[in-house]
C-alpha cells in the first residue's frame, strides 16, 4: 500500500475512506496519505532538551529505517561509578500514528530519564496500515535483539549506551499501543525455554510497565458505553478506536484477534506464562479504563505479580498530552518506585 507524505483536502473528497485526525487518510484506491506536519495534539513548543539529560538518535534497523532515541542522565556511567536501569519505551498511536521523534514523546522521555534516574530507549516501529500487525510486534522483538547485541558489543555506539546502562535491570514499558507491545513481549519471553550455560541472556528484563494499553474486544466494556461523557470526545472516541483496529489488524480480523484481545477465543492461554512484576496504569476518564483494569485483574487472578494503579481524573495518554504536568510527575515517581521495588524483590523459591 503506497504512502505519500502530502496533504489532501479535508472535506469534499469522496475518495477518502478512512481519516485519522486529518493526519492520516486512506483513499479508496488504497493509497495512504500522511501529512508532513505534526498533528495538532503534538505541539512543537515542547522542550527539545533538558539540562541534566543527554540524548542521541540512532538507526537500529536499517532495512526499515527504524530509529531509537537514547536518553541518559548526566553524571552516570562507569567513570561516575554508577550504571542506571534501562527503560525501553514504545510510543502509542493505535499502531497507526506516533514517532519517537514527535515533540511530545521526546519531551516525556527527557523528563522520564531525568526524574526516574534511568537510561530511556524510545524505539520506533513500523506503522499501519502500510504495515499491518504483527509488523509492530516483530519490530519490538527486533529491538530487544538489537539491545542484546549492543550489550555485548565492544563497538556499540562508541560505548555511549553501554557505559551508562545496567543491562541486568531492564524494564519494558509503553503507552497505549506501546503498552500492548509490552504485554506481548512479556508473553513471548515468559513462554520461552529458559537458557543455560553459554546461552545465558545478556539482558535481564526485570519488569513490564503498561500505561493504558490499547486492548480491544468485540464485546464492549462498560467504560466504552455511549452514556459515558467521554465516549464521544473529539480526541479519542469509540469510533476512532474502532478505526485504529480496522486499519492496524490483519485484513478481515475482528477486535478479538489475539493481538487486540489477550483473552479472546483464539488467544493463547496465559496461565503457564511466567511474568516478572507488571505495573498496569489506568486512567479514569479513558474509554479503555475498564478494559485495562479487567486485564490486570485477570492476570492477578492467575497468580501473576501484577499491580494496577488508577489516575481517576485523567484521560488516555495524559502524560504525553502534557509531559510537564504535576500529574505526569506523579506517574514518573510511580514508575521509579516500581523499578526500585522490582530490582530488590526477593527471588522466587521452588
Amino acid at each position: 500500500m503506497p504512502a505519500t507524505p502530502v496533504a489532501v483536502a479535508a472535506s469534499g473528497d469522496t475518495n477518502i475512506v478512512e481519516d485519522l485526525y486529518g493526519f492520516l487518510r486512506v483513499l479508496s484506491d488504497g493509497t495512504v496519505v500522511r501529512s508532513p506536519d505534526p498533528p495538532k495534539f503534538c505541539p512543537i513548543t515542547f522542550p527539545c532538551d533538558h539540562p541534566s539529560v543527554q540524548w542521541k538518535e540512532a538507526v537500529y534497523e536499517k532495512g526499515n529505517n527504524l530509529r531509537v532515541r537514547t536518553y541518559k542522565p548526566s553524571g552516570c556511567g562507569e567513570q561516575a561509578g554508577r550504571k542506571l536501569p534501562v527503560l525501553i519505551y514504545f510510543h502509542g498511536g493505535g499502531f497507526c500514528l506516533g514517532s519517537c521523534t514527535w515533540a511530545n514523546v521526546h519531551s516525556f522521555c527527557l523528563r522520564l530519564a531525568a526524574e526516574a534516574g534511568a537510561v530511556v530507549l524510545s524505539a520506533g516501529y513500523r506503522l499501519a496500515p502500510e504495515h499491518r500487525l504483527p509488523a509492530a510486534l516483530d519490530d519490538a522483538a527486533g529491538f530487544l535483539k538489537w539491545l542484546r547485541e549492543q550489550s555485548v558489543s565492544t563497538e556499540a555506539e562508541d560505548g555511549w549506551l553501554t557505559e551508562a546502562a545496567d543491562f541486568g535491570r531492564v524494564f519494558v514499558t509503553g503507552d497505549s499501543a506501546g503498552g500492548t507491545l509490552a504485554h506481548h513481549l512479556a508473553v513471548r519471553a515468559g513462554s520461552a525455554t529458559p537458557k543455560h550455560g553459554d546461552d545465558v541472556d545478556s539482558v535481564t528484563i526485570k519488569g513490564y510497565i503498561l500505561l493504558m494499553p490499547f486492548l480491544g474486544g468485540v464485546d464492549r466494556m462498560r467504560s466504552e458505553a455511549v452514556e459515558f461523557p467521554w465516549a464521544e470526545a473529539p480526541f479519542i472516541n469509540l469510533a476512532m478506536l474502532d478505526r485504529f483496529w480496522r486499519l492496524s489488524l490483519p485484513e478481515g480480523a475482528s477486535r478479538d484477534h489475539p493481538i487486540a484481545n489477550p483473552f479472546g477465543a483464539d488467544s493463547p492461554g496465559l496461565g503457564s506464562v511466567e511474568f516478572p512484576p507488571v505495573l498496569v496504569v489506568s486512567a479514569g476518564t479513558d474509554l479503555l479504563h475498564d478494559r485495562t483494569v479487567d486485564y490486570a485483574e485477570r492476570l492477578a487472578g492467575m497468580g501473576k505479580p501484577v499491580k494496577v494503579v488508577d489516575f481517576p481524573n485523567e484521560p488516555h495518554g495524559f502524560f504525553t498530552l502534557d509531559p510537564w504536568s504535576d500529574t505526569t510527575g506523579k506517574l514518573i515517581r510511580l514508575v521509579s518506585m516500581f523499578v526500585v521495588d522490582s530490582c530488590v524483590a526477593a527471588p522466587k523459591t521452588a
